[in-house]
């Protein structure tokens, strides 16, 4: 783990047991973090946590329990449900998600249409979060342009991740993250510009289906490489 994140010990993924939020607990799991996968049904979670304590040997340990709890103890959650469940998902962590960091990985893809950018009237999910949780509630958006199929393998992954957020503080640590699950992240300013990063999951679905591939992805150039 890396300086900055020595308060932050255990990660909570609430709606986990999908490809994205199995993928991050994957790589954090193998950084030495305890991640907690979180779903409505706490069954559910446990089969996603068994999947992932196999996959990682017995070399970390990943467990399952409902979003609730996940949250309640946790240093800091995770939120990687369908854009459908997003603000009910919200609604019910509004307690368990008071002072800590909310980092939201959330789309608002629209089907069938999800190569069509399609922002909600809050303008990106991050303000969308914001707008339900409210002002004082630490939000940072990110990872929503990293393809699953990077995280669950043991490969270098070349695509970057742009990290907005409500304070910079908030950003560093989650750019703390970003390094420990063995990408390279980049400090992408407010959480206004979250409308950017959410709507290049879009356009990267198109890129994927124009080339039969999954795996397409960003990377910044021009500046040193972290």
């Amino acid at each position: 783990m890396t300086d900055e994140l020595v308060n932050i010990k255990t990660i909570a993924i609430a709606g986990g047991t999908g490809k994205e939020g199995k993928g991050l607990a994957y790589r954090w799991a193998k950084a030495g973090y305890r991640v907690i996968i979180g779903s409505r049904a706490q069954e559910k979670a446990q089969i996603a946590a068994d999947d992932l304590n196999h996959l990682l040997g017995g070399a970390a340990t990943v467990s399952g329990l409902s979003n609730q709890q996940a949250a309640a103890e946790a240093d800091l959650v995770v939120l990687t449900v369908p854009f459908e469940a997003h603000i009910p998902t919200l609604e019910g962590l509004r307690e368990q998600l008071k002072g800590k960091i909310l980092v939201d990985v959330s789309v608002p893809l629209v089907p069938p249409k999800v190569t069509k950018v399609q922002m909600p009237p809050a303008g990106s999910a991050a303000l969308e979060a914001r707008q339900v949780l409210g002002e004082e509630q630490r939000i940072v958006s990110a990872f929503q342009n990293i393809s699953y199929e990077h995280l669950l393998h043991d490969e270098k992954i070349t695509c970057d991740v742009l990290v907005t957020g409500s304070d910079k503080e908030a950003r560093g640590i989650v750019l703390g993250l970003v390094r420990d699950a063995g990408m390279v992240g980049w400090d992408a300013g407010v959480i206004e510009n979250s409308v950017v990063l959410e709507g290049m999951t879009s356009i990267l679905i198109g890129i994927n289906k124009q080339f039969g591939v999954q795996t397409a992805g960003i990377q910044i150039s021009g500046v040193p490489r972290p």
